[in-house]
């Protein structure tokens, strides 16, 4: 069993920056991705940014220039460097684990970390 532990969250000002970051506990295995994904209240949930064990990275086009991702395979840990943040970033942002098994997927998600971007 894996387990997401996130932390960074916090409030900032518009046009300020946070670095969140996700620890995985627990067999990480095989092709995998981590990432972050955020939800606002009633929306679903919505990619920000992914990478694969491999390097390969992924964003939303909203955060593409701002948010970057990157990862420490060693200490199975994403972190999420957010710059240049807007009011419209104000929501709570999940960790994920994807990985690809042989016979079947995993995915896994933290709890949550609340992000409020004060104007």
């Amino acid at each position: 069993q894996v387990q997401l532990v996130e932390s960074g969250g916090g409030l900032v000002q518009a046009g300020g920056s946070l670095r969140l970051s996700c620890a995985a506990s627990g067999s990480i295995f095989g092709f995998n991705t981590m990432g972050w994904y955020r939800q606002a209240p009633g929306k679903q949930r919505e990619l920000v940014a992914t990478c694969t064990n491999d390097g390969s990275t992924n964003y939303a086009g909203s955060v593409k220039g701002r948010f970057t991702i990157s990862r420490d395979n060693a200490k199975n840990a994403v972190y999420l460097q957010m710059n240049s943040l807007k009011t419209d970033d104000t929501v709570v942002y999940y960790c994920n684990l994807f990985m690809l098994g042989l016979a079947r997927k995993y995915d896994y998600w933290g709890q949550g970390t609340q992000v409020t971007v004060s104007s």
